[in-house]
């Protein structure tokens, strides 16, 4: 269940590399899913890290590096 509250998260207006709103409804409820998807399983990480007495701010700083080397397959192809 998501978090309500303060740290709830609402994800973006998701906009096009031009800048423009994406208006498919299909596309922006995968790109929220998949967002929910991940910050569930960052969450469990934590968690899980904290119980196994991890230090919380390396397990954070951990899953920030994880997320700066995403690598971008599609980098560089023009779109038909």
């Amino acid at each position: 269940m998501p978090p309500s509250g303060p740290n709830k998260f609402e994800p973006p207006i998701w906009l096009t590399p031009q800048g423009q709103p994406v208006s498919c409804r299909e596309k922006i409820k995968v790109l929220n899913e998949n967002l929910e998807e991940i910050r569930q399983m960052c969450q469990d990480a934590l968690e899980d890290g904290v119980l196994m007495d991890c230090d919380e701010d390396l397990l954070r700083a951990t899953l920030h590096r994880l997320v700066d080397l995403l690598e971008n397959p599609y980098a560089g192809r023009k779109k038909d």
